[in-house]
């Protein structure tokens, strides 16, 4: 099947509402994709969206909770509903909650929520929407990752948000694997430290500037590279 023109692909952004989340899909519509904005908090949507000023006409704010099944379930039958399809999904939505914890001493229960959160929310949103891209013959999916999880940066310090990350990156190569032949590529990427809530405030590279590369990663060509690991558009070792 042809490559849909750009003006019809549908692209999904998981934690979209504020910081890298908020420029990948600011970019993603600028390039002329419709865009589902995920949010755990529709009022916290609706704030983003009235952020991206007149692109924010292409952007659909949706209630989505990645750790939650049904929340994933209804964001998928709403999809289907709305569009039939769903061509870029870039799983944008991350905690990193584990603080001064090293792996001696690491708290069970923050470790569950970060998997939960950052490995097996973007399980499920592949497992959800790859179909519809199967469909379509046509897919881009997007694992936002971190540097932290490669194993020659392994150490102590946020053992639960790293192992996440390593384990997010394993995946990205199982499913590349899996989907090579369906006309969906799969990558991860590193965005470096980022000056969000999260990446610390005022250190690191604007958000603007760090979604450049999950953003190319979102509208890569038929014949883009899969199954990667990448930082400012250059390949990363694992």
């Amino acid at each position: 099947m042809a490559e849909p023109g750009t003006d019809a692909r549908i692209a999904v952004v998981t934690g979209g509402n504020r910081g890298l989340g908020i420029e990948i899909v600011r970019k993603l519509a600028q390039r002329g994709l419709r865009v589902v904005l995920g949010s755990r908090s529709m009022s916290a949507g609706l704030e983003a969206r009235e952020q991206l000023g007149a692109v924010g006409e292409r952007v659909v704010v949706r209630e989505l909770d990645v750790a939650d099944e049904r929340s994933v379930v209804d964001l998928v039958r709403w999809i289907h509903g709305s569009y039939r399809r769903c061509d870029v999904l870039v799983n944008n939505a991350a905690i990193a909650v584990d603080g001064a914890q090293d792996a001696m001493t690491a708290d069970f229960d923050v470790v569950r929520r970060t998997m939960e959160v950052n490995l097996y929310g973007a399980w499920r949103l592949v497992q959800a929407l790859s179909p519809a891209m199967r469909a379509g013959g046509y897919g881009r999916i997007v694992n936002v990752s971190s540097g932290v999880g490669r194993f020659g940066s392994l150490g102590t310090g946020i053992p639960a948000y790293r192992l996440s990350k390593t384990a997010l990156n394993a995946l990205t190569v199982i499913f590349a694997d899996e989907l090579r032949y369906a006309g969906i590529l799969v990558n991860s990427c590193c965005p470096g430290r980022v000056r969000t809530e999260m990446g610390g405030g005022q250190y690191g590279v604007s958000p603007a500037d760090a979604a450049d590369t999950p953003v190319w990663l979102a509208t890569l060509p038929s014949d883009g590279p899969t199954g990667g690991f990448f930082r400012d558009r250059k390949p990363l070792e694992w």
